[in-house]
C-alpha cells in the first residue's frame, strides 16, 4: 500500500469517526418546539416510534410538567419506555397518548428516557 492510499484511508476514517462522534455528542441545547405552557403547566410532546423524537428537548426548570408521549402504530422497542429518574416503566399502547407527570422538584437537570433494549433514547434538559 502506498503512502497516498494510506493517507486517504486515514482521512476517510477521521471523517467517519468525527461524524459518529457528533451524532452522539450532547452539546445540543435541545429542541424547544415541542414544549408549550398550558394553564400554568409545561407540556412536552414526544413521539415514540422507531426511537424518540425529538431526541434532545430544552424545557424550563422548576415548573410542573407533563411529558406527553404519542404513539402511532408503534410496535418497536420504543413502545417500552423507562424513565429512571421518575421510576417510570411502562409498555405503551401501539397508538395513543400517555401523560407522565413531572413535579416542579423533578424538573431540574437532565431527564433521560430509554427503550427496553437501551438502544433508543431521549433527553429533556431542564434549564
Amino acid at each position: 500500500m502506498n503512502k497516498s492510499t494510506l493517507f486517504s484511508i486515514v482521512i476517510a476514517l477521521a471523517i467517519i469517526g468525527g461524524a459518529i462522534w457528533l451524532s452522539f455528542s450532547d452539546n445540543s441545547p435541545g429542541d424547544s418546539s415541542t414544549v408549550s405552557i398550558v394553564e400554568g403547566k409545561q407540556v412536552i410532546d414526544l413521539l415514540a416510534k422507531d426511537g424518540y423524537s425529538p431526541k434532545v428537548i430544552a424545557a424550563k426548570a422548576g415548573m410542573p410538567t407533563t411529558l406527553r408521549v404519542q404513539t402511532d402504530g408503534t410496535y418497536d422497542c420504543s413502545a417500552s419506555l423507562t424513565v429512571p429518574k421518575l421510576g417510570y416503566r411502562k409498555f405503551l399502547q401501539p397508538t395513543g397518548s400517555e401523560d407522565i407527570a413531572i413535579s416542579a422538584d423533578q424538573a431540574h437537570g437532565t431527564l433521560n428516557g430509554v427503550c427496553s433494549m437501551g438502544m433508543k433514547s431521549f433527553k429533556v434538559k431542564f434549564n
